[in-house]
């Protein structure tokens, strides 16, 4: 076992142990090359014995070397040591807490520190994830936060280093279990969707002060997952916003499409959540109603729809005399107007040219059948002089005529 005096590649020197893990050792250590204390993990003697995991350890040691954030600690150098027989990375030393030691220490955190601990947890992921490394291990542990209130996410690459070794880390799994996401317990290829549920059940941790699901084995849980849902975070804790208790539930679905996009959408929802806003998936109409059918609704580009067809119907053709006279082009194409069912007691007035001619075939009946009036009168003035009998009788006949021309006058003139 190292020693304060013990070193390690030649330049750091281990001072005090500052936590111990399944698979790894962490000591406070000086660099004695560049006088600067960083923080040591001494990776447990049996790994070296693999040769699957030294091959990926070193492959994604690099990776994670790579990655220069604010919100993840930054991984200086590592390697083989062969006096003491272990492998070891350096990495820089974030003077301040662990979240798990928080959540020991105080039993659950204030609202708003919970989702700006998470906020900077989700910065630092989402800069892995679009540089394409996967953690596989959030937990509290691993989400440091400094004296200054920094929030940083540590080893990044080794638990994928570990994740198929031929070593089978029993208590390491089993302490991670509740962290893990489904397809991660089905053994299927972790993504950052994977990182996401992971930071969920953090979240859930660090809102409540409980584990959405508690279970010792990877079937327990699995089991509970399809069984149960976790009680909402409002239910347990009266001072969370329901909007809040919503988006940690949306990154714990347990189909990865549900969650969110990515980290920096969970980190919005959270901080839209604290004030009460909802704030949907980006995904949901999509989702809900489907590219292919709305598509289909709308039709194809440049095909008319029904309504098209109608409007852009030809009007027939006028003749005048023996010519046929095309229509005159519009300058705009005709608008459909909305159809109307006419009401039983609604009189619907003709167009202005109908009325015209009715009125005017009307106008010439009337001044006909006043005409052949005047001609009865005058004829029936002349005989109503004369004193004969014929003309008596033909007075009788003028004057039943002249009472159907009457008739006949004003039923016209209606």
């Amino acid at each position: 076992m190292a020693t304060n005096a013990t070193m390690i590649a030649g330049r750091y020197r281990l001072e005090r142990r500052l936590g111990v893990g399944g698979m790894s050792t962490v000591h406070l250590a000086f660099d004695e090359r560049l006088e600067r204390p960083v923080a040591i993990k001494l990776l447990a003697e049996h790994l070296a014995d693999d040769p699957t995991f030294v091959s990926r350890f070193r492959r994604e040691a690099l990776s994670a070397a790579r990655l220069v954030h604010p919100n993840i600690v930054q991984v200086f150098d590592f390697g083989f040591d062969d006096r003491q027989h272990q492998h070891f990375i350096v990495m820089e030393h974030v003077p301040g807490y662990s979240c798990a030691e928080l959540l020991r220490d105080r039993g659950r955190l204030d609202v708003e520190q919970a989702v700006e601990v998470v906020g900077q947890g989700c910065r630092g992921l989402d800069y892995a994830h679009r540089n394409g490394v996967v953690h596989r291990d959030v937990k509290p542990g691993n989400l440091l936060v400094s004296e200054a209130e920094v929030v940083k996410l540590a080893d990044f690459g080794i638990a994928r280093a570990t994740d198929q070794s031929s070593i089978t880390q029993v208590g390491s799994v089993l302490g991670t279990a509740a962290y893990l996401a489904p397809e991660q317990a089905r053994g299927e290829e972790a993504g950052p969707l994977a990182d996401l549920y992971s930071l969920g059940v953090v979240t859930y941790q660090l809102l409540s002060g409980r584990l959405p699901y508690e279970a010792t084995s990877l079937s327990e849980l699995a089991l509970k997952q399809q069984r149960e849902a976790p009680p909402p975070l409002d239910h347990l804790n009266p001072d969370i916003p329901p909007a809040l208790s919503r988006a940690v539930a949306q990154a714990l679905a347990l189909d990865k499409v549900q969650r969110p996009r990515d980290a920096m959408v969970f980190a919005e929802a959270l901080r839209a959540g604290l004030h009460g806003i909802t704030r949907p998936p980006a995904d949901a109409a999509t989702s809900q109603l489907g590219t292919k059918a709305a598509t289909r609704v709308l039709g194809r580009r440049g095909e008319p729809t029904a309504a098209t067809r109608v409007a852009r119907q030809e009007p027939p053709v006028q003749e005048r005399g023996s010519a046929r006279v095309p229509p005159r082009a519009a300058s705009a194409p005709p608008v459909q107007q909305p159809s109307r069912v006419q009401r039983a007691d609604e009189y619907v007035v003709p167009p202005p040219r109908r009325r015209g001619r009715r009125a005017a075939r009307r106008l010439t009946m009337f001044l006909l059948l006043l005409a052949v009036f005047a001609a009865a009168v005058i004829i029936a003035v002349v005989i109503a002089t004369g004193t004969s009998s014929t003309a008596v009788h033909f007075r009788n006949d003028v004057q039943g005529v002249l009472n159907q021309l009457q008739q006949l006058v004003h039923q016209y003139t209606k």
